[in-house]
């Protein structure tokens, strides 16, 4: 595992989250989600210890975080706060070439495949227009972007975003989503980031982090989201027209989560399984063999080793 949470209490002088659990590997996009002043964002703080726990600790890569430098932190952790300080006379292609001075003195010269990463960067962030324009005659939305672009660039394992998606349009919104699920999956990185929009988990997150009344709940999202009536709504899901749908005989929630788990984890075809949901168990079906699975965690990890 690569960011692990033990028996911790996280909070100032009294403590928001009790005794909380949690491991992400790489590879993995996580949700932190929870209502205003339940600790999310000192969860993060936390995870960067710059607040101390309470009790209890947190790894990065096996290593307690307490015990890493600030450079050592960085090397590991790339972060995006949703209020950040705008550098005067930067340029976006600035702003996104910093993530690279973690590595060189501020005076040396990029490299250039440094460069060339850089403009990659503007370019899936949809920002190319906006190269040379300064930070302050940007919109709140392409201001955002670009603070994503230089956590990306930064090349850390993990990236952690608060409230990433605050100031975004539905489109950029998506953009943000999907280069940040491209990440994950294509070199291995981890991604935390908070939101309010919790729907946002059924589309590009695999696990959640729910806080709520001091406790931190986190598994698989659709295992999470089920647990938690007040986070599910079945008219939320849209199935998108690529993907070739098995048979699901399931009470409307379920089966809506059912393809939320299918379709962000699986390009084949699914269309031979069938899944019916029978008294809190699911039974997957293809001809005459059958496998029954509680969770879809479970699902997930029987799919992925067997289809």
């Amino acid at each position: 595992m690569h960011l692990q949470i033990k028996r911790a209490d996280i909070g100032h002088n009294t403590t928001l989250i009790s005794n909380a659990n949690a491991d992400l590997k790489l590879g993995d996009v996580c949700l932190l989600i929870g209502n205003n002043g339940v600790g999310k964002t000192t969860l993060i703080k936390s995870v960067l210890h710059q607040i101390p726990l309470l009790a209890g600790e947190i790894l990065i890569n096996n290593k307690n975080v307490k015990n890493l430098s600030v450079q050592e932190i960085a090397k590991q952790i790339a972060i995006v706060f949703s209020k950040s300080v705008i550098p005067q006379h930067y340029t976006v292609e600035d702003l996104i070439s910093l993530g690279k001075y973690i590595y060189y003195p501020f005076y040396f010269e990029l490299k250039e495949e440094d460069r060339k990463e850089v403009s990659h960067i503007i370019d899936e962030l949809q920002l190319t227009q906006y190269k040379h324009t300064l930070l302050k005659n940007l919109s709140d939305g392409n201001l955002q972007k670009a603070f994503i672009g230089r956590a990306i660039t930064q090349n850390s394992p993990v990236i952690i975003l608060d409230e990433p998606t605050t100031h975004l349009d539905e489109k950029n919104k998506v953009i943000i989503l999907k280069t940040l699920r491209k990440l994950a999956k294509e070199q291995g990185r981890l991604i935390l980031f908070s939101s309010h929009d919790w729907r946002l988990a059924k589309e590009f997150a695999d696990k959640i982090w729910y806080v709520k009344d001091t406790q931190l709940y986190s598994g698989i999202v659709e295992d999470v989201l089920v647990q938690h009536k007040e986070l599910t709504n079945a008219s939320l899901f849209q199935i998108s027209e690529n993907f070739i749908a098995p048979g699901i005989s399931a009470p409307p929630v379920y089966k809506e989560m059912l393809y939320s788990l299918l379709q962000k984890n699986f390009r084949k075809d699914l269309s031979s399984l069938h899944f019916e949901f029978q008294n809190s168990f699911w039974v997957i079906s293809k001809d005459s063999l059958k496998h029954k699975c509680e969770s879809f965690e479970e699902i997930l990890n029987f799919l992925s080793n067997s289809h």
